[in-house]
């Protein structure tokens, strides 16, 4: 052979070359004998590890070690044989060639070259050079240069093969049939496909469970032969409960699984007596049996002392444990099948049957890593009676889980804290806030984002190494170099809207001198990193941002965007607590204001949107101090919700975030636009409620009131309320109204219906007549006009009409707020003195009132006058017809005053409840705090798309008139 190069596969007297780091496409290590579309670059460790795959797969030649080559010469791995160019793929057959081949009379002169040749090895030219190679010695080889690949897209694909030689000079060439995979697409060997199909995509239920094949299982249950089964083969799944009871006369298999119960069911009725499901054939192998532990009720009561839950769960707790010892049941039992050690499954008992107990047994689940709970009869977040007995079974076995910080035996510092974590990453305690704050300080992303940014685009090109741009500490005093730039992973994630970019290497910079951390955190590059393993590109954000103006909830939208990539996406949670924090950090104005009506509207609209489940009771609301006068700090209190969004990229879950706002009386504030308040104390009373809470009840909720929201509920609500207040629930919605409200007068029944209706907290609005919100508060009780007179004594100017549904409530509450002022006034808010002729006027629609200020600004020089109209009179007025009004609500007609009667409507305030209403479904299942500052955030966005509207629309009106008023001139001129 008279070459002197040998290609780089065949390796002499060492295993593989020397391993060095990639420096022209990255810094990572290559496989010498793959290409990367075959084995990424990685590190050492895996190379290496890979690579004694390709010694398992060599072939021994003399001192010659030859491996596979996958380095793109042929569309599968191959063998180069090192006395001719031919490449042969079956290990057997290449053995056979080299014999053959080394005795081959042209191959003589190679093997002379062969003891005398002592020349440097190249490697061959290919597309990608895996790395740099190092030998010294070298053998006799054809001159090499691999073929053009090409990727096929048909299903068959023959590819000529070339064989062993048969004779001197000849060689005879067989084609290599290959079919494409229908589940992985993958391109394989004709004969290679059955077996592939078979160990990669074979129905879990058809596997053949054996005493040596069989899903773990256990006996929780051996009375009832109940067993606790994997529900599949791999993966993490919960494990699923099992009835499998051969002996006596109740002999039973059932399976929890609904398609497995299907499969049985249909065996049954077709005759086959005998089937199985896989997860009772794993019961019927099973020899591992649980043991059973009896839970105390003094761990119970200590439970209950340190607070894990109410003297009333403890009652439940106890009442379920002697329903179980009287069924003969075990009320708990923990199964130690589960693949993951990070998670407890607790089998609890549960005595009704239903969808997800169908054995009497339910699988809670407790995740160690992010302190959460998991129960099939609940919604994640929400307590129940299972949860809580799978907590006292592991307060009882295990304690050590249950331990909080601050419950070690030695106080520490928060300076303590950030020295202890000096160098962890991300930080904790004090650490953790100093770079929140910064974050929320200096990172801001504009409100208006250039166009180019605003639209998505699937060519965008985005960085792999996301470094932080800070070269000096941003705090300490003087030039403070930073430290190097220091990895936090290689495989972070970039979501946009037409995929996942994956492989993305994410760093952090660490001031030397005060501990501070620094992250990358540029809206310029089109990228919003949240926590630094997950970035959303701006472009996703924003259409994240537009679908929930159109009411499609976080969650929904990334179930479209993976039935639209292809690809998974990250937990609808995470992608909203990403988009959450992307929100926090845009500097949003937050103006809540109309650009006709401008900062103080003198004419306002106010009404409640009532949530339909509210996720809070008495005892999860903290109690004010005793010294609280119902002032609260605006600012600090939306600037906490804010920190709190931005530090969900630090922590785990709420438990460790250091700026959690739990809701409490003290420090629940309401948004009113900062040009329209006071001043930043704004007032919320609602801790009152609690303390007059009977007074209030006979004070606002009138019968009236709540007889006309009975007449607003849906038919079943209406029936279902019949039903619980003994009352006949047969007939019309007429007639069942009318029993209703004849059976108010009762004590029993009128708590009964203010209970299901009225008690359920809610949204209080106060809008312009153009639809603009200008003012939102979150009630964490019952409405009532305690909650407006809030908003309006927070405004720096009062209104000068309010409409109200209860106007006349509203005005007396106000005024008993301000008795030294009286702030509704003339006639307490009503439009004339209410005498009884006026009343009587009024009702024969013989009686106007004008407000002429309304149209033109008094020329008067009142102190205490409106800005914009210059009157001191405050009137409170409702929208309802004359027929459903009281003698003292008609003299507050919407419709007695003419410059009113066909500007302004209650309409307007409905059309944005049924706005908000299709929100429900998502707000209402969310936190507190991530409903408050979504709601707040979503109205803004509304506030903004109809401002820009209204002004779209007094512009062309003004062009309109100026353009006409032109034409008046130029026809006057001729």
């Amino acid at each position: 052979m008279a070459g002197t190069t040998r290609h780089i596969t065949i390796q002499k007297h060492q295993k593989f070359p020397q391993l060095e780091r990639c420096t022209k496409c990255c810094n990572r290590f290559h496989c010498p004998f793959c290409i990367s579309s075959i084995f990424k670059p990685c590190r050492v460790d895996k190379v290496k590890l890979h690579l004694k795959r390709h010694c398992n797969k060599a072939v021994v030649h003399g001192d010659f070690i030859i491996h596979r080559c996958g380095l793109g010469c042929r569309a599968s791995l191959h063998y180069h044989c090192m006395y001719c160019p031919t490449t042969i793929l079956r290990r057997s057959d290449f053995k056979n060639h080299l014999q053959v081949c080394k005795h081959n009379p042209k191959s003589e002169s190679a093997t002379k070259a062969l003891a005398r040749t002592n020349t440097p090895v190249t490697s061959p030219t290919v597309i990608e050079t895996p790395s740099v190679i190092n030998t010294a010695e070298s053998v006799p080889s054809m001159p090499y240069t691999p073929p053009n690949t090409s990727t096929h897209n048909t299903s068959l694909t023959i590819t000529d093969t070339p064989s062993t030689s048969t004779a001197a000079g000849k060689s005879r060439v067989w084609p290599v049939i290959k079919k494409r995979c229908p589940s992985c697409n993958i391109l394989i060997n004709k004969n290679n496909l059955p077996k592939h199909m078979e160990r990669k995509h074979a129905d879990q239920s058809t596997l053949d469970i054996s005493e040596t094949f069989q899903l773990t299982s256990q006996c929780i249950d051996e009375t009832n032969g109940i067993y606790a089964v994997l529900k599949v083969v791999k993966g993490h799944g919960i494990p699923l409960h099992v009835q499998y009871q051969t002996l006596g006369e109740n002999k039973r298999a059932l399976c929890e699984s609904n398609e497995c119960q299907m499969n049985i069911d249909i065996a049954q009725r077709s005759g086959i007596t005998s089937y199985q499901c896989m997860h009772i054939s794993a019961a019927s192998f099973c020899k591992s049996l649980v043991e059973h532990v009896s839970l105390e009720e003094d761990v119970l009561t200590e439970m209950v002392r340190g607070k894990w839950f109410s003297e009333k769960k403890k009652k439940e707790c106890l009442a379920l444990q002697q329903l179980a010892n009287s069924s003969y049941v075990p009320l708990s039992v923990h199964t130690s099948i589960g693949i993951s050690s990070a998670k407890k499954f607790i089998s609890v008992f549960e005595p009704n049957v239903s969808s997800y107990s169908r054995l009497g047994r339910v699988m809670v689940v407790y995740n160690t890593i992010i302190d959460s709970w998991l129960c099939p009869c609940t919604k994640l977040r929400r307590s129940c009676l299972h949860k809580y007995v799978a907590k006292w079974h592991l307060f009882q076995t295990q304690r050590e889980l249950f331990r909080t910080e601050g419950s070690l035996d030695q106080p520490h510092s928060e300076e303590e804290d950030i020295t202890d974590n000096h160098h962890v990453y991300p930080p904790k305690g004090l650490g953790l806030k100093y770079m929140v704050n910064y974050i929320l300080k200096n990172k801001k992303i504009p409100a208006v984002l250039p166009e180019d940014m605003q639209v998505p685009s699937p060519h965008k090109d985005y960085p792999q190494n996301l470094c932080p741009n800070e070269t000096v500490c941003q705090d300490c005093p003087g030039d403070v170099l930073l430290s190097d730039p220091m990895l936090i992973t290689q495989n972070a994630k970039i979501l946009t809207n037409w995929c996942i970019i994956k492989d993305v290497a994410t760093y952090y910079k660490q001031c030397p001198q005060c501990g501070m951390f620094y992250r990358y955190q540029e809206w310029k590059d089109r990228l919003h990193n949240f926590n630094d393993h997950i970035i959303l590109d701006i472009p996703l954000c924003l259409t994240l941002r537009n679908l929930l103006q159109v009411h499609t909830s976080v969650s929904r939208a990334v179930e479209f965007l993976q039935l639209m990539t292809g690809v998974e996406f990250p937990p609808p949670d995470t992608m909203l607590d990403a988009y959450l924090q992307f929100e926090a950090l845009t500097d949003h104005e937050y103006k809540y204001s109309c650009p006709t009506c401008g900062d103080h509207p003198p004419v306002v609209l106010m009404g409640v949107h009532k949530q339909t489940a509210s996720p809070l009771s008495a005892n999860d609301i903290e109690k004010p101090p005793e010294n609280f006068k119902g002032e609260v700090s605006l600012e600090e209190f939306w600037e906490s919700l804010s920190k709190e969004m931005t530090c969900r990229g630090f922590v785990a879950n709420g438990k460790h975030n250091p700026f959690a706002v739990p809701p409490s009386y003290h420090f629940w504030a309401p948004w009113i636009g900062k040009d329209t308040c006071n001043s930043d104390t704004v007032l919320n009373t609602e801790f009152e409620k609690v303390h007059t809470s009977s007074e209030i009840l006979k004070r606002t909720v009138t019968e009236d009131r709540l007889r006309e929201e009975l007449f607003k509920q849906k038919d079943d609500v209406i029936r279902t309320l019949c039903t619980e207040c003994d009352v006949d629930s047969t007939g019309s919605r007429s007639d069942l109204l009318l029993r209703l409200c004849s059976e108010l007068k009762s004590k029993q029944t009128y708590d009964k219906i203010y209970s299901k209706i009225w008690s359920s907290a809610g949204w209080g609005v106060i809008m312009c007549p153009c639809g603009i919100v200008y003012s939102l508060k979150c009630n964490l009780q019952a409405e009532s006009p305690q909650d407006f007179a809030d908003l309006l004594l927070s405004w720096h100017h009062m209104p000068n009409v309010i409409i109200y549904d209860f106007a006349q409530a509203l005005a007396k509450h106000t005024n008993l707020r301000a008795p030294e002022k009286l702030p509704i006034s003339p006639f307490e808010g009503c439009l004339v003195e209410p005498t009884q002729a006026n009343i009587e006027l009024a009702r024969c629609g013989q009686l106007k009132v004008s407000l002429p200020w309304l149209d033109e600004k008094n020329r008067g020089t009142d102190p205490h006058g409106h800005p914009v109209t210059g009157s001191a009179d405050h009137y409170v007025l409702c929208d309802r017809s004359l027929e459903d009004s009281t003698d003292g609500d008609v003299l507050r007609k919407l419709t007695l005053v003419p410059q009113l009667a066909d500007r302004v409507s209650s309409q307007i305030s409905e059309q944005l409840f049924a706005q908000m209403k299709k929100n429900d479904y998502f707000l209402d299942m969310s936190l507190p705090s991530t409903h408050l500052f979504q709601m707040r955030n979503i109205i803004h966005h509304y506030n903004e798309n109809k401002a820009n509207k209204l002004s779209t629309r007094s512009t062309k009106s003004l062009g309109s008139s100026l353009l006409t008023e032109a034409v008046f001139v130029s026809d006057l001129m001729v």
